[in-house]
């Protein structure tokens, strides 16, 4: 079945090395059916796993998820403790499987506020995974481009830089090491970046999509990867 993947959804292997979904819409998909906006975020959170396994499975490298925003503690209390909640909930339910597909977690962002069973889930998910080799799975949690900007100047202030190349600050950001995101995805019928990855995303295809989160299966993405195939990236030459 892995070896027919690419022909089933009329792909090359041209694809991209490093994905990232901002995972928009689920409030408003359980608003659509009547239900409370926690069961579009429980909807939205089982959607995770075939994105994972499509990525694993055409071999992009890094798959970069944007969960929880600096933004979002403006929502309501209950709301965030579900958000939160999730977080230990997946990896209680997912973390073997997880682990034998080789796929190694890392978090992007300050999970300090984060409750503790929050970050213990979180802190197990990559202790226990670090070790793999296979996909990378970025979770972007309690995360800003602008405050991983400033966290990353800082670092180059404590460290008695005087005179700073791009490559100084990105190697200081929550990616460092990591490839540049090539193709960025909203889902939600939103067209902005939301404060997200702003570096990274630098050069990135940007592709908008009006499904939202809890509706994006496999074959929408696969869609979004072939659109992404389509592009011409010339990186400012002709």
């Amino acid at each position: 079945m892995a070896d027919n993947v690419y022909e089933k959804y009329g792909l090359n292997d041209a694809v991209p090395r490093h994905v990232a979904v901002i995972m928009d819409g689920n409030g408003r998909w359980a608003k659509k059916r009547g239900m409370n906006r926690s069961m579009g975020h429980r909807a939205g959170m089982e959607r995770i796993r075939g994105l994972i396994t499509l990525s694993d499975r055409l071999k992009i490298e890094v798959l970069t998820l944007y969960a929880f925003s600096t933004e979002n503690w403006k929502r309501t209390a209950a709301e965030v403790g579900l958000l939160f909640d999730l977080i230990v909930e997946y990896f209680i339910r997912e973390i073997d499987e997880l682990c034998e597909n080789n796929v190694r977690i890392r978090v992007l962002g300050d999970i300090a506020p984060l409750p503790q069973k929050s970050r213990d889930a979180l802190n197990a998910a990559i202790e226990r995974t670090k070790a793999n080799t296979g996909l990378i799975l970025n979770l972007a949690i309690n995360y800003g481009a602008r405050a991983e900007l400033t966290r990353a100047v800082n670092a180059l202030l404590s460290e008695n830089v005087q005179s700073a190349e791009f490559d100084d600050i990105a190697s200081r950001l929550y990616t460092g090491g990591l490839p540049e995101v090539d193709l960025l995805i909203r889902t939600g019928g939103e067209k902005r970046l939301s404060n997200f990855l702003l570096l990274q995303a630098a050069y990135a295809e940007l592709l908008f999509t009006d499904d939202l989160f809890p509706d994006f299966d496999e074959d929408r993405y696969a869609f979004c990867i072939k659109e992404f195939q389509q592009r011409n990236r010339r990186y400012g030459g002709v």
